[in-house]
């Protein structure tokens, strides 16, 4: 990597320590003008920003203001509207041995942390988590990823007009200029994108015991049981699997359909893809709201599990067609799949869903939990014994009952995954809390403690006993 920009990021790492303090001893009020004068920059490039994700991969600017704009958007003004209570110190229970103290956890910014964020939601994934660094007190520098280089570029431009470098900075740039950021010590990582590259980041952090955010992905499944809406089930389905062509972290991966509604389920889903995109294979290739892949190499990566696992015996349902030249993998949905396909093998992250059917949910269940543990998972079901059955079965980052994508567009709710899918959280009061050390603070106003001091003569042994038993 060329050695200026090395220097350059050491430069700006050293201005936002140096400046650190600062910023950490700034008001509640100081941070909400921030967060205003981000929000008032977003809204004003709202159509900078979506005709520069255009270019990467052909994502329209409807679906880029639902999934990207909107979000932050409400992200800012959820922390505008808490963080002063957010930034109080919590009262806690004081036991009675500490009797005449006080007892309380003040949250204090980390310091000066790093943001990377992936290609898939360029701007909402590496906005959304700066808004709980700027509401904890952070100075923050940000590494979007170069995949989406308009769309980096654009949002670099945004951040130099509206922080100075000292407390947001940006770079822009190859994996090397990542790299680079990662060797220096920041007190808290967070990054978004796959598991084998959060492997990497965490070693990385690990070197100087920062604390750290993975937000990964992984197989994220989808279960249908006989008791389902079949015909709701399927267009929320196909909706969060076709979405941003499902390059989504939290998109359905594949899905566990009951038997008995199982050629429903498929032909519903094909009315749905129809309605969304078009009647035929070249509508839907022509449709304006369907994105491409990011580049050739997801291209040849999703097209090759396509291929192979219809050469094992998949058949798609509806899709199925592929065009290099434009990184154009059609909304499919396989039928006839097995286990041991390359499409169950790896998370998809196109717009494949493969259909396993199953006599039981007990079935998905087990299949469920002999894999890495999913970012997500959904269940449509009506039977409530069902849905007792399969939440108590699993484990996941975050779950919907009868939908899909919900999770995340609580700000109350945490947002993050577990095991293989990552570790950590953010959104709302938990993002804040993510970039916020938690101190243990106690203010001793008078205590029996020194009842416990040595010298320890005959009597004092006997009274501090008598006062613990009096505690117990």
């Amino acid at each position: 990597m060329d050695q200026s920009i090395d220097h350059e990021i050491q430069r700006v790492f050293s201005a936002q320590r140096a400046r650190r303090w600062h910023v950490a001893q700034t008001s509640a009020a100081d941070r909400i003008a921030k967060l205003r004068t981000l929000k008032e920059a977003i809204l004003s490039r709202r159509d900078e920003l979506a005709a520069a994700v255009h270019k990467d991969f052909r994502k329209s600017k409807a679906e880029f203001e639902l999934t990207e704009i909107h979000p932050v958007v409400d992200e800012i003004n959820h922390a505008i509207e808490h963080l002063a209570d957010w930034m109080k110190p919590e009262s806690v229970t004081t036991p009675l041995v500490l009797a005449g103290a006080k007892s309380t956890i003040r949250y204090e910014p980390r310091g000066v942390v790093l943001i990377v964020s992936p290609w898939n939601y360029p701007f909402n994934l590496l906005a959304a988590p700066l808004v709980g660094a700027i509401a904890a007190g952070n100075c923050v520098v940000l590494k979007p990823s170069s995949k989406t280089a308009h769309l980096a570029e654009a949002v670099a431009e945004l951040i130099r007009s509206v922080f100075r470098e000292d407390e947001v900075a940006i770079f822009t740039g190859s994996h090397q200029v990542a790299d680079s950021l990662l060797a220096l010590p920041f007190d808290h990582v967070l990054f978004t994108g796959s598991t084998n590259v959060g492997k990497k980041v965490m070693h990385a952090a690990a070197d100087h015991l920062a604390t750290i955010t993975l937000e990964l992905g992984g197989k994220s499944p989808v279960i249908i049981d006989r008791s389902a809406d079949v015909e709701g089930a399927a267009k929320r389905i196909m909706w969060g699997k076709c979405v941003n062509a499902g390059q989504t972290c939290i998109a359905p991966d594949h899905a566990f359909v009951h038997r008995d509604v199982l050629d429903r389920f498929v032909a519903a889903s094909r009315a749905t893809v129809e309605r969304f995109y078009g009647a035929t294979e070249d509508a839907r290739k022509a449709s304006e709201d369907f994105p491409r892949l990011i580049d050739d190499a997801a291209f040849r990566r999703v097209s090759t599990l396509l291929e192979k696992s219809i050469a094992m015996g998949a058949r798609p349902a509806f899709g199925g067609v592929t065009d290099a030249s434009e990184r154009y993998v059609a909304p499919t949905l396989l039928t006839n799949v097995t286990h041991d396909m390359p499409i169950m093998g790896e998370e998809i992250f196109g717009p494949i869903l493969p259909v396993l059917p199953i006599d039981s949910v007990e079935e998905a269940c087990t299949k469920i939990q002999a894999g890495d543990k999913p970012l997500a998972l959904y269940l449509f079901a009506s039977d409530r014994a069902v849905i007792d059955r399969v939440f108590s079965s699993t484990t996941s980052g975050g779950a919907v009952l009868n939908d899909v994508f919900l999770h995340v567009a609580n700000p109350y709710l945490p947002f993050g995954g577990v095991g293989a899918s990552g570790m950590g959280h953010y959104h709302g009061h938990h993002g804040f809390k993510t970039f916020s050390h938690a101190r243990a603070v106690v203010d001793r106003i008078a205590s029996a403690l020194p009842l416990f001091y040595p010298p320890y003569d005959e009597a004092r042994p006997k009274v501090a006993a008598q006062l613990l038993r009096v505690l117990e």
